[in-house]
């Protein structure tokens, strides 16, 4: 199955401030059209969403799963659901990442290839969540997306910027980054 993410591309990803029983994300491309839908239920016993490229949710994309119910570093595996294919799996740093977001990414032997970091501010983001956010993911020492939070009320907007081209990654893995990114954010706000 094809799909309309990009190896290199600028998306625009947004969430309604305000929802009750899950979180909703829409991804957009530069052109305004949808190029990925997800409905994140918040009261489940093990993570386990789709991504749709459609709000209907008829084409699925990809999907994440945790691999525990409970953990202090959790592991999500993101593969294809149409045929099974593994796209990539990303492990939380733990504890190491408190103060700031570290996560690894990992080959499917389970060795570390790359990472998606937290940049700027961390650390004062923790007492000021109105501090925009930044991550960027990395492969073999090369930045292949950056997440960039949009200031705005009443909706929460972030900008991913794809450039993996020649890196050995799908783009759909990189949007599935950008969403576990932006999942920990809202976990943590709520928290607050």
């Amino acid at each position: 199955m094809t799909t309309a993410i990009a190896r290199e591309g600028n998306y625009l990803i947004k969430r309604p401030f305000f929802s009750f029983m899950d979180r909703t994300f829409r991804a957009f491309d530069e052109a305004g059209g949808l190029v990925m839908f997800v409905r994140h239920p918040l009261l489940k016993l093990r993570e386990q969403f789709r991504i749709f490229a459609d709000e209907g949710m008829q084409q699925p994309l990809a999907q994440i799963q945790a691999r525990q119910m409970i953990a202090i570093s959790f592991t999500y595996d993101v593969t294809d659901p149409n045929d099974g294919r593994w796209l990539g799996t990303l492990r939380s740093r733990g504890l190491k990442s408190i103060l700031r977001d570290t996560w690894d990414l990992l080959s499917q032997d389970e060795q570390p290839i790359g990472l998606m970091t937290e940049d700027g501010m961390s650390i004062l983001r923790r007492f000021l969540p109105i501090l925009p956010g930044h991550w960027h993911v990395e492969l073999g020492g090369q930045t292949v997306a950056r997440v960039d939070q949009v200031f705005r009320f009443f909706v929460k907007e972030y900008r991913l910027t794809v450039h993996a081209q020649g890196a050995n990654v799908d783009p759909r893995f990189l949007m599935a980054c950008a969403l576990l990114a932006l999942m920990r954010e809202n976990r943590r706000e709520e928290s607050n």
